[in-house]
């Protein structure tokens, strides 16, 4: 298995249109950066949210996810309540190639603020826009940014293309368009 240069990243951006839409430089001036990095791709937040609430008194049950259990928003920065959690989107849609497998991890911009974003592994073949689960762990209100950086993109090549990929599979959240909330 071989981590993935900004090379053969922007490659697939341009032929196999593996990441639309592509910032082929990193972007940083005013703004939590975001782009084509040396062994990454730094996505962006979209504007629409799902933030968390306990008006109602919900359980959070990923077998039977209850759609009061959050408020949703659109706009240029969300505010992520203290110790609360919101999901989001990104701006950039992906698609996978067939041997290949990332890991995302958090902006330390965010990170050193106690703001993680977790994002799962994007497995072989699959495709769409990534949703983001965005955790303030901070007792503090938490301000995210639109259009800015969020989370960054790992690929990994295998020596070898799996025998079953994520399409193969026809995976529960292939093709995700927005804010995906849990399936079983």
């Amino acid at each position: 298995m071989s981590l993935m240069s900004d090379r053969w990243i922007t490659r697939m951006a341009a032929e196999q249109r593996m990441i639309e839409p592509f910032e082929q430089s990193q972007v940083g001036a005013g703004v939590i950066s975001y782009g084509v990095s040396s062994y990454g791709y730094d996505m962006r937040v979209a504007r629409e949210f799902r933030i968390f609430t306990n008006v109602l008194n919900s359980v959070v049950d990923p077998k039977n996810f209850d759609p009061k259990s959050f408020v949703e928003f659109e706009g240029d920065v969300c505010i992520v309540p203290p110790n609360s959690f919101a999901l989001a989107r990104s701006v950039e849609y992906f698609r996978i190639p067939r041997n290949v497998l990332t890991v995302t991890v958090g902006k330390s911009t965010y990170a050193r603020c106690g703001i993680i974003t977790n994002v799962t592994p994007f497995e072989p073949e699959w495709e769409g826009y990534v949703t983001l689960e965005i955790s303030n762990t901070t007792p503090l209100p938490a301000k995210i940014y639109a259009n800015e950086g969020i989370a960054q993109v790992l690929f990994f090549r295998g020596d070898e293309e799996p025998a079953v990929s994520y399409k193969d599979k026809k995976g529960k959240y292939q093709g995700q368009q927005g804010v995906t909330l849990p399936k079983i």
